[in-house]
């Protein structure tokens, strides 16, 4: 295991950096400033050792880390997304909390590779005291010479800076929180043009999940082709799993990727009460929900997942026991997206009303015949046709719980009331 979430371990008392130092801690910064390993040597490790962004898309680093221009000539700018507000996810903040110099020393390192100058930590403003402990812990990175414009003699210089989000869940989107950064309102950006080429302040950006820059100080210590055995061919490493719901120990558990969810779930003290495994939502709220069935046949990576028919998403891991009722389920989180849509797109501002009051409608026992198709075609005309994907993950939701639970929404409708009479 990295050891990138130590709360198990170390508990609230192991944060400071003379802790961090104490388990390797800036060695791969140190060794790549005195060996003068090249940018383009960090960034093909990083290729190598098949690091895929851990915020959610999954996108390859060290490919991400390449489309940064190498010969322009001005600002270049990366930022750090700890913007956690994915309903199920909570792995971010407690690497915030307990580890946080591996994060600036992974922010570090990706500045080099990327001949970044500057960087902020867009941190979600609601986990104030993760953002205090991140700005003393850039204090005591700056009293040691690991920040500032000749960083340890070598000539090196970055500037690190923390950014307090307000809680909105659309500055999780990657232009959104730039826009948020520049102190606009938080709101997706058209692209092309993509961060790479035009970002913060109109410079070329490059952005990754807290997660992802938390893996890189390990990546370069003990090499890509390591780090990617840790796991399985295209899912390299290990990931933080935020696992909730129906289980007898919730938390954040590292695994490495292409773990069974079977052994996931036993980690996590199994079924609480000895309930039934009814569903499960293996990434986020808002990738699509399995049933209890399939999950228990499903490795926790990437193509794993989405051959089952979702997707790893955020890692959060969502568990549901027999007693839920998925339509009372399905009605919270549409509720969710209606209330965080920014407004921006016409398919998402009007269409995750439409999907929250039909739910709301159905669940309230006041269904009708024609809902289930309504919810569907309203989902296909949000689906991929607004500026961020917000409006995808109001959709998938929706189509998932009905192609899996359709009986339960069909009793709703027919019976108007609960076929499992429990709740979510």
């Amino acid at each position: 295991m990295t050891g990138i979430v130590l709360a198990g371990l170390d508990g609230d008392r192991a944060w400071r950096l003379a802790d961090y130092r104490r388990r390797e801690g800036y060695k791969a910064l140190t060794q790549i400033l005195s060996e003068k390993i090249t940018p383009d040597q960090v960034i093909a490790e990083l290729k190598l050792s098949g690091l895929r962004g851990r915020g959610g898309a999954g996108f390859p680093t060290g490919l991400k880390w390449s489309f940064m221009p190498k010969d322009y000539s001005g600002d270049k700018y990366l930022v750090c997304n700890s913007d956690e507000g994915e309903p199920g996810t909570f792995k971010d903040r407690d690497i915030l909390r307990y580890n946080p110099h591996a994060v600036i020393e992974g922010m570090i390192i990706a500045a080099y590779a990327m001949g970044a100058r500057v960087g902020y930590n867009y941190i979600h403003g609601e986990i104030w005291s993760a953002y205090e402990r991140f700005e003393e812990a850039l204090e005591e990175a700056r009293a040691a010479g690991l920040l500032g414009d000749d960083i340890l003699g070598s000539g090196f210089g970055f500037q690190l800076h923390a950014h307090h989000g307000y809680g909105a869940y659309i500055c999780g989107e990657e232009t959104a929180l730039l826009e948020s950064i520049e102190g606009k309102k938080g709101q997706p950006r058209f692209k092309p043009p993509f961060p790479a080429s035009y970002g913060l302040f109109g410079k070329p950006t490059t952005i990754n999940n807290t997660e992802t820059f938390a893996s890189v100080p390990y990546i370069i210590r003990h090499g890509g082709q390591h780090f990617l055995e840790l796991g399985k061919p295209n899912n390299g490493g290990t990931k933080v799993f935020s696992v909730s719901g129906h289980v007898s120990r919730p938390g954040n558990y590292e695994i490495p990727l292409g773990t069974p969810f079977k052994k996931l779930l036993e980690m996590a003290g199994g079924m609480r009460d000895g309930r039934k495994l009814k569903a499960c939502i293996p990434g986020g709220s808002s990738m699509p929900v399995l049933p209890g069935e399939v999950m228990m046949e499903t490795d926790m990576d990437y193509d794993s997942l989405a051959k089952a028919g979702s997707a790893l998403g955020s890692g959060a891991v969502i568990i549901m026991n027999d007693t839920v009722c998925m339509v009372r389920a399905l009605r919270r989180l549409s509720y969710f997206y209606y209330e965080e849509s920014c407004g921006q797109c016409t398919p998402c501002r009007e269409g995750t009303g439409w999907l929250y009051r039909v739910v709301h409608r159905i669940e309230s026992g006041q269904g009708r015949p024609e809902d289930l198709d309504l919810l569907l075609s309203v989902s296909d005309n949000i689906q991929g046709r607004t500026i961020c994907a917000l409006g995808d993950a109001a959709a998938l939701p929706v189509k998932s719980f009905i192609k899996h639970f359709r009986d339960e929404f069909q009793y709703h409708i027919d019976h108007r009331k609960c076929l499992v009479g429990g709740g979510a």
